[in-house]
């Protein structure tokens, strides 16, 4: 709906993301004023709407699923508050059609169900919820083991056991974020942690649960506490994923903290927290001014991690082709073995118009990974930019041997109007079908 409203003006995706943000905390706030005390409540939904923790999430387009998930739970939550548990369950099954994340939200259910002793005909429901759960997380592992180059499961480069040991540091990170929001990044340089420090975080987070079964009653602060931990925990155990932290997946258990931390601040004087809240609210600003462009995004992330490669990569992505060589070359000097640096020197010398170079640098990827379309194809472009189209045919042909749908090869044989029976089972865009259909 967004693109045919607007196509690809940025300003209508960023207008529907932020309208779903205010309707969360709407929603958040209606729901809390009937469940904990009206002013603990106003400074819950408050730290909702203005943390910058929450930044990522909103101003991040691709998140959108984040953002409609939560505010499926919350009507899901609303729902179930007034016993209409049917509908509730129809509600949490829209979240997770839009994101999968939100899989641990009967877990939530579950605690609310024991902590006010409510009906026993809501286990029916909470059981029905935990199907679909089990369906969505079913759904989730089928589609990462079929999809080639998904950054999740057995294709993540980290085991289970290094990525749950790793995110006791993760998680003490947010909370860490949360109570002094300084720090923030696109792509935090966090590396596995697997040593006696990963058992100390994780012991620290089992005391910290410990001590908030002691208020888990009556929907103390306790409650919240172990309720935001349920809602954490799909992105931060044991199913492994390449982003080790990532600041958006606590925009959903941020319902269940910021109830937590309203509990625990509705005595502060109010003074004080009205400029708590603008320091908050200059903090957000600036963060989203740095969502602005790729350049500002990436040039802060190599800033926050600059032992990192993937914030140089994608940096020199958003930069002219003459500045991101000194880009390149400082991830050369950090990486000068990983094929993706001289797969992006390729990229930038065929714009700077030097295909000489840019063949150097694509067959230096080519001999990292031999068997690589990609690589293949890339050097075949470059190959073809120099005249040499037998040679780059060739190329072509053995990007598809390695990978059938490896559309840029197919596009490049149909421009030069070589055609090829398109393979079943490969996922083209309508764009790219159209494509080689009119080549």
């Amino acid at each position: 709906m967004n693109y045919q409203l607007g196509h690809g003006n940025a300003a209508g995706y960023h207008l529907v993301n932020l309208s779903l943000h205010l309707a969360a905390v709407w929603l958040l706030y209606g729901i809390l004023n009937s469940m904990i005390r009206q002013r603990a409540a106003l400074i819950a939904a408050s730290l909702f709407a203005i943390h910058p923790l929450q930044a990522e999430a909103v101003n991040y387009v691709f998140e959108r699923a984040t953002l409609l998930a939560t505010v499926a739970c919350l009507l899901s939550l609303r729902a179930w508050l007034a016993g209409r548990l049917w509908p509730a369950l129809a509600w949490f099954a829209a979240a997770l059609l839009a994101k999968e994340e939100c899989v641990a939200f009967p877990v939530f259910l579950l605690l609310l169900h024991v902590s006010q002793k409510r009906p026993r005909g809501e286990r029916w429901t909470i059981a029905a919820m935990f199907i679909l759960s089990a369906a969505a997380g079913a759904r989730v592992l089928m589609a990462i083991s079929t999809t080639p180059g998904a950054w999740a499961g057995a294709q993540a480069g980290i085991s289970r056991e290094a990525y749950l040991l790793t995110q006791g540091a993760v998680i003490l990170r947010y909370f860490r974020l949360l109570a002094l929001p300084w720090g923030f990044t696109v792509d935090p340089g966090i590396q596995p942690v697997t040593d006696w420090t990963a058992w100390l975080a994780w012991a620290a987070l089992a005391l910290a649960a410990g001590l908030a079964t002691l208020q888990f009653k009556n929907l103390r602060a306790g409650f919240w506490f172990l309720g935001g931990m349920a809602l954490l925990l799909p992105s931060s155990s044991i199913f492994p994923a390449a982003d080790l932290a990532a600041d958006r997946r606590m925009y959903l258990p941020l319902i269940a903290f910021s109830a937590c931390l309203g509990l625990l601040l509705e005595r502060v004087d109010l003074r004080a927290l009205a400029v708590a809240g603008i320091v908050l609210v200059a903090l957000s600003i600036q963060r989203t001014i740095i969502w602005r462009t790729e350049r500002s995004l990436w040039a802060d992330a190599v800033d926050r991690a600059p032992g990192k490669l993937r914030p140089r990569i994608q940096l020199a992505r958003a930069l002219p082709p003459s500045e991101a060589l000194p880009v390149l070359e400082d991830a050369k000097r950090l990486a000068p073995d990983d094929p993706q640096v001289a797969t992006e020197e390729g990229r930038v010398y065929l714009e700077l118009g030097q295909p000489a170079q840019a063949l150097t640098s694509f067959g230096r990827a080519l001999a990292l990974r031999p068997r690589d379309a990609h690589a293949l194809n890339n050097r075949g472009t470059a190959l073809l930019a120099l005249g040499q189209q037998e040679a780059a045919v060739e190329d072509f042909r053995r990007a598809l041997s390695v990978d059938p749908c490896q559309v840029d090869a197919r596009l490049n044989l149909a421009r030069l109007g070589i055609s090829s029976e398109l393979p079943g089972g490969c996922r083209f865009t309508p764009d790219q079908r159209r494509q080689l259909q009119v080549q």
